[in-house]
């Protein structure tokens, strides 16, 4: 391999005595891997090398999920338009790895929640590009980004929360994801938590992201600035998806009063449900990432002051809470390992 090329020294390890082993890696630009990371609104798609470096600009639209019938057309044609724009040969891409909502089974590749007229979305994807596809959860996508990647890596156990529209849950268990036995581990969104009549987008009421998602709290700021509190809010957009997302947590991180409160509310109603979650697994860690913690530490406090009143001590002690580091970048991210853990694995094992 390094003969034709395909691996390169890239230097030397630490010793721990004698000569130092050199470290051989694949050459960055050998392969490439399609990433693209859904949530029920917004889809991006970017193109990385084998290192992680982006080689495309990201590509970001709205694409509405849960209202739009066509919408696994649409989403391969703008695969195939980054794809033809980016100028790289088809054989050079070695996968594209898709983290979505729903119900998804990554053996099948087939997402439950969005299917349309009976064709799974691999089978789809792949037969109009002719590149192999990888999906899941995209809450076990995130926390995949974590454990390769970020400050779950090297863990044990570890819960990763994604906060978004909804509040998903990618979990981590003796050093691998779990996924449970049809995939669909981690629906801590739909956790009943709540006595308070609102009905879920599950068609359950009273479930955990009624209180918390950025849903909930972009309709909390609107009926806030309409009853006349004082907020940067103002000035700020809230009628698409991701002015919702970018001006809210922008507000807050800022110190915008009015901002940290609706994110503080959230927060401690998260907070119960990761008591719940201390005290069925365990964790070292639990991560707060996705979209949602752009916000940075004004999550922490709330989580943790939820955590300390509805927790054993005994059992929360030794948990820590950490804001991710890679953000909302973690579902790109981990699109983009879902590939590379295949690499050179059948789809269907």
């Amino acid at each position: 391999m390094i003969e034709e090329g395909d691996v390169v020294e890239t230097g030397y390890a630490a010793s721990t005595g004698g000569r130092k082993p050199i470290i051989y890696s694949l050459r960055p630009d050998i392969m490439f891997v399609v990433s693209v990371a859904m949530d029920q609104f917004v889809t991006r798609i970017i193109i990385s090398d084998m290192q992680g470096n982006y080689v495309t600009d990201i590509e970001k639209f709205e694409l509405h999920l849960p209202k739009e019938p066509q919408w696994l057309c649409i989403l391969t044609e703008k695969i195939e338009e980054v794809i033809h724009t980016s100028g790289l040969k088809r054989d050079r891409i070695r996968g594209i790895g898709i983290g979505m909502p729903g119900f998804v089974d990554a053996r099948k590749g087939i997402n439950y929640s969005f299917q349309e007229a009976g064709e799974d979305v691999t089978s789809y994807i792949t037969e109009k590009t002719g590149i192999p596809v990888y999906i899941d959860n995209d809450s076990s996508v995130i926390a995949l980004a974590e454990l390769k990647f970020g400050i779950a890596r090297q863990k044990k156990d570890a819960m990763v929360v994604n906060i978004g529209w909804g509040i998903g849950l990618g979990m981590i268990v003796n050093g691998e994801l779990f996924r449970g036995h049809d995939g669909f581990a981690g629906e801590f969104s739909h956790i009943p938590l709540f006595m308070n009549g609102k009905l879920c987008s599950c068609g359950k009421s009273g479930c955990l992201e009624t209180e918390t998602s950025l849903l909930i709290i972009a309709e909390k700021a609107r009926q806030g600035l309409k009853d006349g509190r004082a907020s940067l809010l103002k000035q700020l957009a809230l009628e698409t998806f991701e002015e919702v997302h970018e001006n809210i947590l922008f507000a807050a991180v800022r110190g915008d009063q009015f901002a940290v409160e609706l994110l503080s509310e959230a927060g401690y109603n998260i907070g119960r449900g990761v008591a719940i979650l201390i005290h069925l697994f365990n964790p070292e860690l639990v991560v707060l990432s996705g979209r949602g913690s752009l916000a940075g530490k004004i999550w922490q406090a709330p989580i943790q002051q939820a955590i300390n009143e509805h927790c054993i001590p005994r059992l929360a002690s030794n948990t820590v809470i950490e804001v991710s580091t890679m953000g909302y970048e973690a579902a790109l991210i981990g699109a983009a390992a879902l590939v590379i853990e295949h690499y050179g694995i059948d789809t269907n094992i």
